[in-house]
């Protein structure tokens, strides 16, 4: 398998997550967060020499292990700062049929950009199904949200965004292609 080599730098992993995606998933907690948002829920991921270096191997031996999960969500730190490692996963997760998150600090429009410049980063982004995007605001807070901390967090149809060229879609809350 190709994916043998590469390892990511993690802060941990959620086996079982109800709250990071539609359905039962498997969280991949990256290391690593230029953004530093005030109030962020996983400051400990911030330092990008933090966490501990883990094969994307040992990570697809964790969902095979599991027949319940519905996905996988890539959240962090920030998953966008380790797209090439995450591109490995992200097409293993895909072959596998599996329904993929990413959380991100950055904007949709601003993951655009930095494709331009990095290649893995559009790639990653292509392989998604819902991208959570936008720096959380603490002002913003709301417990009440699906799938995100404040308000100004988007929840993003990659695939209809993508298909419409750029044109956003935002996720509705539907599990029937789960």
């Amino acid at each position: 398998m190709a994916s043998d080599n590469v390892t990511l730098r993690l802060a941990g992993i959620e086996p079982e997550s109800i709250v990071d995606g539609p359905g039962i998933r498997l969280t991949v907690f990256v290391q690593g967060c230029p953004h530093h948002c005030v109030g962020c829920h996983n400051p400990e991921t911030h330092d990008f020499n933090g966490g501990t270096l883990v094969s994307i191997s040992e990570i697809l031996e964790q969902i095979d292990e599991n027949p319940l999960l519905s996905g996988v969500t890539f959240s962090g730190g920030e998953p966008f700062e380790q797209a090439k490692a995450l591109l490995s996963l992200a097409k293993e997760v895909k072959k596998r049929s599996l329904h993929l998150t990413i959380f991100t600090g950055y904007l949709f429009e601003r993951l655009l950009e930095k494709g331009k410049q990095d290649n893995a980063i559009l790639e990653l982004l292509s392989l998604a199904d819902l991208l959570v995007d936008g720096p959380f605001i603490l002002a913003k807070k709301s417990l009440e949200l699906q799938f995100r901390g404040s308000s100004n967090q988007r929840l993003i149809d990659v695939q209809k965004t993508l298909a419409a060229g750029g044109q956003i879609h935002f996720w509705r809350s539907s599990f029937e292609s789960l």
